[in-house]
């Protein structure tokens, strides 16, 4: 008889889904002390009610669901303080990606889909084009 190799059962999304709902109806002392029991420590003082809702509610889904891979842990690890974030977006001299003709651009905007073509002399969506210098310098 051939031998079958049982895996760990699929996570159950209902109970998950019930866990996560409980947890929407804890007031600020009852999510503290959940907080507490999660990870072992108060949470941050300043932290608003909503914020710790999600990160317990977070920490449900990644412990039945599983967590970030390494490269997306790495990623966020590597972004660097929160502090500087808006410095980092208003840095001239950062890093940019150069986009080659042909390259398809899409975004969600306002419930709608939304698809730019670089083109070589500038872009295409739908039926608007314009040129425009893909590092959008402020004399140009």
């Amino acid at each position: 008889m051939p031998r079958v190799k049982v895996g760990p059962a699929p996570p159950d999304n209902k109970t998950l889904d019930i866990e996560i709902a409980r947890l929407r109806d804890l007031d600020l002392r009852d999510l503290r002390a959940h907080w507490h029991n999660a990870f072992g420590r108060r949470p941050p003082p300043h932290l608003p009610r909503h914020l710790m809702f999600r990160v317990l509610a977070y920490r449900l889904q990644a412990d039945r669901l599983g967590d970030l891979d390494a490269g997306s842990q790495r990623l966020l690890d590597g972004a660097g303080p929160t502090e500087d974030a808006g410095k980092r977006a208003m840095d001239l001299n950062r890093r940019t990606v150069d986009v080659s003709p042909g390259t398809m651009l899409a975004r969600e905007w306002n419930g709608r889909m939304q698809r730019v073509a670089v083109l070589a002399d500038g872009f295409a969506r739908t039926a608007h084009s314009w040129s425009h210098r893909l590092r959008g310098d402020a004399d140009g």
